[in-house]
């Protein structure tokens, strides 16, 4: 008899043992859902506009305009076959300094050429007789920069400036992709009010003189090619 109470004694603590440990299991399982952190899922960045958009007429002005105030450099320096000319670039002239600073960037200029130069007037760059230009002026885009030439500048011995569109227009728009530089201020006075005027040489007029020197055929393109090795901008 003692050891049927016994048996049902057990039974009854063991039964209590068995709901005890199940409720601590759950508890356990419910404290792990509470504390467990759901993973988050990573952010994706936002796509950065491109550095080197394809320049039109429609943006290029207001990409000049933003440029021109992240870009501040004003010095060049143009690595030639005749030596080195060194170029300030005129602040109020903002989009064709920018315009400037931008292709300079873009390496645009390398290994291009003074392909017009004009006895005692002018030696005109940034062209050439290569394919590879080409496929860079596709890269950048196309566009023309319209005159600004109430800055209070004039066509001086050393001024840089740009040429207009080889395209007819009335309005003088402007080639982005060639400059050139004043030789004789006399032979270039009647060039004031049509052309704008964005910098001038502050090194290298010797230089200029040497190009403006050399002989060319009748098309005013140098027998030898004159070559515009590199330019770069410099403190």
């Amino acid at each position: 008899m003692k050891s049927k109470y016994l048996i049902l004694f057990l039974l009854i603590l063991w039964s209590c043992d068995d709901k005890q440990g199940s409720q601590n299991s759950n508890t356990t399982t419910v404290k792990d859902t509470l504390t467990t952190k759901a993973k988050s899922k990573p952010k994706k960045k936002a796509k950065k506009a491109s550095e080197f958009p394809i320049l039109t007429d429609d943006n290029a002005m207001e990409f000049f305009l933003e440029y021109s105030k992240e870009h501040k450099e004003d010095k060049v320096k143009l690595t030639t076959d005749f030596g080195d000319i060194v170029i300030k670039l005129y602040d109020k002239t903002k989009f064709h300094r920018a315009n400037f600073i931008y292709l300079t960037k873009r390496k645009y200029f390398d290994n291009t050429q003074f392909y017009r130069v004009v006895k005692n007037f002018i030696i005109q760059g940034g062209s050439s007789d290569g394919l590879d230009l080409y496929k860079k002026r596709r890269k950048i885009g196309k566009y023309l920069l319209p005159p600004d030439t109430k800055r209070g500048y004039t066509h001086q011995r050393g001024s840089i400036s740009m040429p207009s569109s080889e395209i007819e227009n009335a309005y003088k728009l402007a080639s982005p992709f060639q400059f050139f530089i004043v030789v004789n201020r006399e032979k270039a006075k009647h060039l004031d009010g049509d052309y704008t005027v964005f910098g001038e040489v502050i090194k290298g007029m010797d230089v200029v003189d040497k190009i403006n020197a050399v002989k060319t055929d009748d098309g005013d393109w140098p027998v030898d090619n004159v070559y515009i090795r590199k330019v770069e901008i410099i403190e």
